[in-house]
């Protein structure tokens, strides 16, 4: 997952009230192994904090893409 917040926020099942609440996800929390590459760990838009970068099946990589995706690619080689 790159650069993706509120659109794979688990949270959005459970968070009544927020403004994510309801809202179709990818559900990527049912992977076997995900990671993710964001620039940050803050919330999205939404303000509701991302329950995924937190799951012990979730490698989070925190930086600017341009750099993250390259160093990845480049380990799988």
């Amino acid at each position: 997952v790159v650069g993706a917040c509120d659109v794979v926020n688990p949270s959005a099942n459970t968070a009544k009230g927020s403004p994510i609440y309801g809202m179709p996800i990818l559900e990527v929390e049912k992977s076997k192994n995900v990671i993710v590459c964001n620039l940050d760990e803050k919330p999205g838009y939404s303000g509701v904090e991302n329950t995924l970068y937190s799951m012990k099946n979730v490698i989070t990589i925190w930086g600017n893409a341009s750099v993250t995706v390259p160093t990845i690619t480049e380990a799988c080689r």
